[in-house]
């Protein structure tokens, strides 16, 4: 009996690796990965429709007025949204999706989406992030400023997430994630119908037997 699938939310910080992460997830592991949109313009080697959706402002707000995101937020000057049709129809299906979002979103997803599972990335310690943020070489001193800024903002929302897992080697990270995901998949509460269907079984043998 296929189940439905669980929708697996990831944030972190700016630069921690969560585009890394979960491109290892869905090689490994073969998660549905839902592509957000965003507005911000693409970095060096990334593929629209395959990395992100890239919108302009206007086909983002267009979005937005027809319902078609699931949360959408503004970050750093830049709007990043979740598609709705794809994540249902792949919820339906009983995969797992993953969301790879901002806090913002994450806690909109929650909202609609109470058994939505959180998973916060982080770097071992500060310093370690403010490393990445200027190894990437992508961004002037100014937005890796507005980032650590923001960073420390987020700090606030950390506890608000169901698990927070460090990225310090990334297969660990990766396997760390899986086993979450695979823990919740097994939670009692998100198999209820096969519970209900092995009782129902299992009462009908017993009859057939006592008969």
């Amino acid at each position: 009996m296929k189940k439905k699938g669980v929708l697996i939310v990831i944030s972190g910080f700016s630069g921690v690796g969560k585009g890394t992460v979960v491109k290892k997830l869905i090689e490994k592991y073969h998660y549905s990965l839902s592509i957000s949109a965003t507005t911000r313009a693409p970095r060096a080697g990334e593929v629209d429709g395959q990395d992100y959706y890239f919108k302009s402002v206007e086909e983002f707000r267009n979005l937005i007025d027809y319902n078609g995101f699931i949360e959408w937020a503004q970050y750093v000057e830049n709007y990043y949204g979740t598609p709705r049709k794809y994540v249902e129809e792949e919820l339906a299906k009983g995969n797992n999706v993953i969301l790879e979002i901002e806090v913002q979103g994450a806690m909109r997803v929650k909202e609609q989406y109470p058994d939505a599972v959180l998973i916060f990335l982080t770097a071992p310690d500060a310093a370690n992030l403010k490393k990445r943020l200027e190894g990437r070489g992508t961004e002037d001193a100014k937005v890796i400023a507005k980032r650590l800024k923001r960073a420390y903002e987020e700090t606030d929302d950390m506890e608000k997430y169901d698990y927070l897992v460090i990225n310090d080697d990334l297969d660990t990270c990766v396997d760390n994630v899986n086993a979450v995901i695979v823990a919740e998949s097994c939670k009692t509460a998100n198999n209820r119908e096969y519970i209900t269907k092995t009782k129902n079984e299992l009462k009908d043998i017993r009859k057939e037997i006592v008969s």
